[in-house]
């Protein structure tokens, strides 16, 4: 989501983070945007927040809290942050600057340096006068979005490589004497997150094998097995499910997890944040000089984000994993109720797979868990600490992406998997599975949703490539039907609608050579599915086939890597279609050493099983085998003989 305005609200005080109580004597100085620094104080005691806040755990002394009490006492603590906030006039000047931005998202970035400040449930806030919805929750309101999220200051960036393929570990633990934890309540919430990237097969075995490929489970988890699990396989999502639990540090009380022992798994083992951290960013092997660290960690766990004691160094869990590395980490800071549980894991998987940008996924969450759980506050005790690089936008952006072509190949793949079945098993040729059709359906919808996103309509780059992954879908679904003689109608429309898309790619931006090579191949492949010859083309196509050609010359110096195959791929294409678009002056011969020059480079770059080279070997295989034509088939093979196939 591009429209989001990022705000960032610093709070210190002098002194070491720690052994520093809450008084309304302390002065905090607040720093928001460009304006200069606020001095504000809180109207707290240590020990009478204390109290407040264990109004807020449900029960307090063995005795459950009156519902209205604690919802009063709710309201009451979000008021006097709320007012904190209203004493930043440059926090109102942010807000309002985006109230007049209709559509736009706030993200305001918390930073503390003092342990005791991270006692306040800021989430709680209530919007001042003059804020956006005031009077009520500021971070449920939706006339100007709003999510908060914390964040420890350190003294350069956290690197954040957003764009990973998902590789999710579910760490879940009740050792006797607990309580059982609704563990198969939050596998299902992450098998259905993942569903739309496990390949889709027969039988339960091969469908288990794929679901491990995304997905492992650690059930009744030890911490020597999160730290060897760590250790062999990198993890881009972590999230664990087990009871939060009260130790002593220094003579400190603070919450940790209640895992199993690694000597006696039937009893407790009461982890801290430093102890997890460690095993969870764990060296891969001992050669390795870097610590590889899971992008996202979720907590759901009670009080796993509560620091609970400011005497000694140290945070809550959330914190301390925070500080070790980990760039998202969502957790509780009071007790977490388990319906609320399995919707904060339901929401934040199914969301954040598909490529939604957390901020946004955040405010979703706090709002779904209002309107589900309206007997709790929990919608006000999640806590997210997160780090926002520059460039993080163009990472979701991209991993989104990448994650709507996954979904899509995903569908392709099982229809591959049918028609291999079908050709094995030498069925009447006059017909295909029904499940084929429904599945193109389904790739149309969700390539129509793609195309129809803001970013895509605002940037014509973008939506050129949405385009021509679409163009490309439809060319695959006419292939599909190219064997059953009764779908000449289906394969026909599919190749027209094809060359459709990629023209309507080539008004989008005019300089992707690689949307106008597709395009004229479409043309040709259109041509020959009517039956008809491929006269003519060079005469009114023969100018677009030249321009592909000098785009594609001009970019080739400037690219590097997987563009620079691309190119080449493109160049050896437009070579072979010469034959076709090229006139008179066009010679096969040369055109075939060209083409050979061509391919090499590309293996030059990659080996025969890497995707550039696959896909290259594909698109040439069609011309070879699907759409025959003497003016190509030469050389198409000859392309082939190069690259391995």
């Amino acid at each position: 989501m591009s429209d989001i305005h990022n705000v960032k609200l610093e709070i210190l005080r002098p002194g070491p983070a720690h052994n520093q109580l809450l008084s309304p004597l302390t002065p905090y100085l607040v720093l928001c945007g460009a304006d200069g620094p606020v001095s504000v104080s809180l109207p707290f005691e240590q020990r009478q927040l204390r109290i407040r806040l264990e109004r807020l755990r449900y029960f307090t002394e063995g005795t459950d809290v009156p519902p209205n009490q604690r919802e009063a006492e709710l309201r009451e603590l979000g008021e006097t942050i709320g007012q904190m906030f209203g004493q930043v006039p440059a926090l109102l000047t942010e807000l309002g600057s985006v109230r007049a931005q209709k559509g736009k998202f706030v993200h305001l970035r918390l930073s503390l340096s003092a342990s005791e400040l991270a006692l306040l449930p800021f989430e709680t806030a209530i919007a001042p006068d003059g804020f956006p919805g005031s009077g009520s929750p500021l971070f449920l309101q939706s006339k100007t979005p709003i999510t908060l999220t914390r964040e420890v200051r350190r003294g350069r960036p956290l690197p954040v490589e957003w764009n990973r393929p998902p590789r999710i570990l579910f760490i879940c633990a009740s050792p006797d004497g607990l309580a059982q934890v609704p563990a198969k309540q939050h596998l299902v919430a992450l098998r259905r997150a993942i569903d739309p990237w496990v390949k889709i097969k027969n039988s339960e075995e091969e469908r288990l094998a794929e679901v491990k490929k995304i997905l492992t489970i650690l059930p009744e988890a030890t911490l020597e097995q999160i730290r060897q699990t760590c250790m062999d396989t990198e993890y881009t999502h972590v999230h664990i499910l087990a009871h939060g639990a009260r130790y002593e540090h220094a003579g400190d009380q603070r919450y940790g997890l209640a895992l199993c022992s690694s000597s006696n798994p039937a009893e407790i083992d009461v982890v801290d944040g430093e102890r997890l951290a460690i095993a969870l960013t764990t060296d891969r092997a001992l050669t390795c000089s870097t610590r590889h660290r899971p992008t996202i960690l979720s907590l759901a766990t009670c009080d796993s984000a509560n620091v609970n004691s400011v005497l000694t160094p140290g945070g809550s869990i959330a914190h301390e994993l925070h500080a070790a590395g980990i760039p998202w980490v969502f957790a509780s800071q009071f007790p977490l109720w388990m319906r609320s549980s399995n919707i904060f894991t339901e929401v934040l998987y199914k969301r954040l797979l598909k490529g939604a940008d957390p901020r946004c996924v955040l405010h979703e969450l706090r709002q779904r868990l209002r309107t589900a759980c309206p007997e709790t506050h929990d919608w006000a005790s999640i806590v997210a600490y997160a780090t926002v690089p520059w460039n993080f936008e163009k990472q979701v952006s991209d991993f989104r992406d990448k994650q709507t072509r996954g979904r899509i190949e995903t569908k392709f793949d099982r229809i591959d998997d049918l028609l291999k079945e079908k050709k094995s098993n030498d069925l009447d040729k006059q017909s295909l599975s029904p499940e084929i059709g429904d599945l193109c359906d389904v790739i149309r919808r969700e390539l129509q949703a793609w195309r129809e996103e803001p970013e895509a309509q605002s940037c014509g780059k973008e939506l050129a490539e949405r385009l021509g992954v679409s163009a490309a879908s439809e060319k695959r679904m006419g292939i599909t039907y190219e064997p059953v003689p009764n779908k000449a109608k289906e394969k026909l429309d599919a190749y027209q609608t094809a060359c459709q898309f990629y023209k309507k790619a080539i008004e989008a931006d005019i300089s992707n050579h690689w949307v106008i090579t597709q395009y004229l191949s479409m043309l040709a492949v259109t041509k020959l599915a009517k039956g008809r010859g491929l006269s003519g083309l060079a005469r009114d196509y023969g100018h677009w086939w030249h321009a592909a050609r000098q785009i594609s010359h001009w970019q080739l110096p400037a690219a590097v890597g997987i563009e620079r195959a691309w190119a080449y791929g493109t160049l050896a294409e437009l070579e072979m279609l010469g034959a076709v678009y090229g006139g008179r002056k066009y010679k096969a011969e040369e055109a075939k050493k060209t083409i050979i020059h061509y391919c090499k480079e590309i293996m030059e770059i990659y080996g025969p099983q890497d995707f550039p080279v696959q896909s290259t070997v594909r698109q040439f295989r069609r011309y070879a085998d699907i759409w025959k034509q003497e003016k190509w088939d030469n050389l198409a093979r000859a392309a082939l003989d190069v690259l391995g196939s």
